[in-house]
């Protein structure tokens, strides 16, 4: 399939992107953590902290810091058990499921990413380690300095003589193909994004500094994690910090090739196991992997992009009321936070909330490579969204508008119906949310600097928005439920946005729930 029709059928056609009679095989599912068999092993505590606390500057990292964080980020938090009623009253069938959940959402609880780490601290042994989340420990995968390598592999732009810790987040290709087909392609890159805004939340309330890359050598990083790039691949690089900033460096100095750079280290390969007995190929997600990957540092980009709210969408504004910044305890909030589906309950919504929710959901503040800006980066993204019952405003679609924290009216209206039959899995009742927001962006984001790795970027930053803003939503006593199965088409009608060049990329409902009918433990001491 050429490549540009797959990305465009991945958004707007999405029944021509695998075979019409696809049915996963559940007997054969693969497990949804990655277990390797035989590597040397360093257990990481139990006993982790129900409060996260910001450290003591300039303390010395240790395991047990970097063990709470790798929990607090991806580790296995809570066993949960839900019925499920099928048939009439007088002949219902109960069946039930049975899940191990993270503090992350992902498509189908499928959890396709996986976490490594090359840790330089004192009381372990230096070296490349996978997050084995399913024993909460590290395993051994290459023992050894690799500051220069990696620097190298992101472009000699960073020192990371400065980082105790650098953390790679990889997406492996079965977990969620065997049940989306090709569909799994755009989960991928939003399921890495929601984890890199997770990994984001909680550096930043311990204490560690942190900038995202997601420019580096593919083929140079993957061999230093002895990775097979036809089954798994690096999507992001973290360096984590106790100092202020990742610091810069003087760019670009020579032209390093990840061929050449691989010849460095020796070729490695680990056992593993992933529990399906017969896994079917991907060629179209393998060869969108290629297509996207990066060859030499030549190819790396600084991006100054200036977005703004176009004004011809709406003459209107609702200006938001000044809130203060909110304040919460981020451990209660990822213990509550959930997906709720038929949850979902209408209440009236107060401006107060939208301004806060829509406030704290673009102050985060981080570092990435794309630029060499400090704080609020610039992604191209913005929240859109059908309003009903809100506090003095009128219902009808808007968008935020960032600049003036005000709301741009487009259309009058209850457009709640359109919303439902909008769904393309209608797995919610959309009539009782008040709040339905769509990501914007645009349709071919980066793609003239760096081509079809473009698309892999805006998902995932797509993915650090929708986190932020389920976190925030939980913070202020509501519930919201990433959602795909829904038709661009509609909603790029209702917000006008087709003629400006842009797209709904991910849809969230947002609002008041009533407590769900489930068993559910957490998984720490």
């Amino acid at each position: 399939m050429e490549l540009d029709t797959f990305l465009y059928n991945l958004h707007f056609d999405t029944d021509k992107i695998g075979p019409p009679d696809w049915q996963p095989d559940w007997e054969d599912a693969p497990l949804p953590y990655k277990l390797y068999r035989g590597l040397p092993e360093i257990p990481l505590t139990a006993d982790v902290p129900l409060t996260l606390k910001e450290r003591e500057a300039d303390a010395i990292p240790n395991l047990e810091e970097l063990g709470h964080y790798l929990w607090y980020v991806y580790g296995l938090t809570r066993y949960a058990q839900s019925p499920f009623i099928e048939g009439t009253d007088e002949k219902a069938e109960v069946s039930y499921a049975q899940l191990l959940r993270r503090f992350v959402p992902s498509g189908g609880a499928l959890y396709p990413n996986e976490l490594y780490v090359y840790v330089k601290l004192e009381d372990v042994p230096k070296g490349i380690y996978h997050y084995d989340v399913a024993h909460h420990r590290l395993l051994l995968l290459r023992e050894g300095n690799y500051d220069s390598y990696l620097s190298r592999s992101l472009g000699n732009r960073y020192n990371l003589s400065d980082c105790f810790c650098v953390v790679f987040v990889s997406t492996v290709f079965w977990k969620n193909f065997y049940k989306y087909n090709n569909f799994s392609y755009r989960l991928q890159g939003l399921d890495a994004g929601v984890l890199i805004g997770q990994s984001l939340e909680v550096a930043n309330r311990i204490g560690f500094s942190s900038r995202v890359c997601y420019q580096f050598l593919d083929r140079s990083i993957n061999h230093l994690l002895a990775l097979d790039q036809q089954d798994e691949s690096v999507y992001a690089v973290i360096p984590l910090s106790i100092y202020p900033t990742i610091s810069n460096v003087d760019q670009f100095k020579e032209n390093i090739s990840a061929t050449e750079l691989s010849r460095e280290v020796p070729f490695l390969k680990h056992e593993t196991y992933n529990r399906s007995k017969r896994v079917i190929d991907y060629p179209v997600l393998k060869e969108m992997n290629e297509a996207s990957m990066l060859e030499t540092t030549q190819a790396f980009v600084n991006i100054k992009k200036d977005e703004c709210l176009n004004n011809s969408l709406g003459t209107e504004l609702i200006m938001l009321p000044f809130t203060e910044a909110i304040s919460y305890d981020l451990s209660s909030v990822c213990r509550e936070r959930h997906s709720p589906d038929i949850d979902f309950m209408m209440g009236k919504v107060s401006l107060t909330k939208i301004s806060t929710l829509l406030k704290e959901t673009f102050s985060l503040s981080y570092q990435k490579d794309l630029d060499n800006l400090h704080g609020n980066a610039e992604t191209g993204l913005n929240l859109y969204g059908s309003f009903y019952n809100v506090e003095g405003v009128q219902d009808g679609a808007y968008a935020y508008d960032k600049s003036a924290h005000a709301l741009r009216r487009i259309s009058n209206g209850d457009f709640r119906e359109y919303m439902q039959y909008s769904l393309t899995m209608p797995n919610l009742n959309l009539f009782q949310v008040p709040l339905c927001l769509h990501v914007v962006g645009d349709k071919d984001h980066l793609k003239k600097e760096l081509g079809y790795r473009g698309y892999r970027i805006q998902q995932m930053e797509a993915g650090i928005l929708v986190q932020r803003l389920l976190l925030i939503a939980c913070a202020l006593e509501m519930g919201g439920h990433p959602l795909l199965g829904f038709d661009s088409n509609q909603s790029d009608e209702l917000y006008r946005v087709n003629s400006k060049e842009k797209t709904c990329l991910i849809l969230i409902p947002v609002g008041p729930y009533r407590p769900r009918a489930w068993l559910k433990g957490n998984l720490n001491s």
